[in-house]
């Protein structure tokens, strides 16, 4: 009876997750498909859902009628500069607050805490105004510089290392090993999964980015993909299948690099593989 009630319970639950994850796939799955059809077909009621014929010339009109090549190179330059260059102070700054003893250190760590508070919108236009002053409106630098660090990716990575036994710091000083030495040939191999996930998390946070490059720019050549999407979105009119094709464009790279690194991030998350 126990086993009855433990096999409906199961199967309940897994529907129960089945009907969730169609809910939340289906948009995406609708957005690819949408982007192969024609515009009848995205605009018919009801809705179409699979394309009597597959339109992969929708995507060659999506190039031709916007710089999208562009934006994916400017998209890739910020999101890339700003994972490289977060990922390098945050582990400087994690290993700082975890293995150094200096005064003042308590009261460094109070500060960081509340500006994790502080919204990053409540600092934007003050982040705007002095990169105007520096003349970097329209430019790679205005675009990266309020992003080449984290707190929050410091304090995640302050956890990681915080797992990591002390006797192992200890030990490397013992042996003669430099601070520099210890972090790059100790401390990092044994935190990989979190700085992948470190840095996929910022790649993505570049990639993904709108309101910042929205501010900083007013160059069709220095946009970035999401503000690009935007403005063809505008320029396209009532194309949708074209807006879905766009669309689908700015989100396909970001699944690939999941995809990749997928199994990485699951390490990340539950730190299998940290060793003390």
């Amino acid at each position: 009876m126990k086993q009855k009630k433990l096999r409906w319970g199961m199967i309940f639950v897994y529907l129960f997750i089945g009907i969730f994850g169609i809910i939340t796939v289906f948009p995406f799955i609708y957005m690819i498909l949408g982007g192969l059809m024609s515009y009848q077909e995205t605009t018919t009621i009801p809705p179409t859902l699979i394309p009597k014929v597959f339109r992969w010339s929708n995507y060659q009109k999506v190039f031709e009628q916007a710089p999208f090549a562009r934006y994916f190179l400017n998209t890739f330059i910020t999101a890339a500069t700003t994972t490289i260059v977060t990922l390098f102070t945050s582990i400087l700054g994690a290993f700082a607050m975890t293995n150094l003893k200096f005064r003042g250190k308590g009261l460094i760590q109070l500060v960081f805490l509340s500006l994790l508070m502080v919204p990053g919108e409540a600092i934007i236009f003050t982040n705007y105004n002095t990169i105007a002053h520096l003349g970097l409106l329209n430019t790679y630098l205005g675009l990266v510089l309020p992003f080449l660090t984290s707190i929050f990716y410091m304090y995640y990575l302050q956890s990681y290392f915080t797992a990591i036994s002390p006797t192992i710091y200890k030990a490397a000083m013992i042996d003669g090993a430099s601070d520099w030495e210890y972090i790059w040939r100790i401390l990092v191999p044994m935190s990989k999964g979190g700085l992948i996930t470190v840095a996929l998390l910022s790649f993505i946070s570049g990639w993904n980015s709108f309101l910042w490059p929205l501010l900083v720019t007013n160059e069709d050549k220095m946009r970035l993909l999401n503000n690009g999407l935007a403005a063809f979105a505008s320029d396209a009119g009532a194309q949708t299948q074209l807006q879905l094709a766009a669309a689908t464009l700015t989100v396909v790279p970001v699944l690939i690099v999941y995809f990749i690194f997928r199994k990485q991030i699951i390490r990340g998350v539950v730190r299998n593989d940290l060793k003390a």
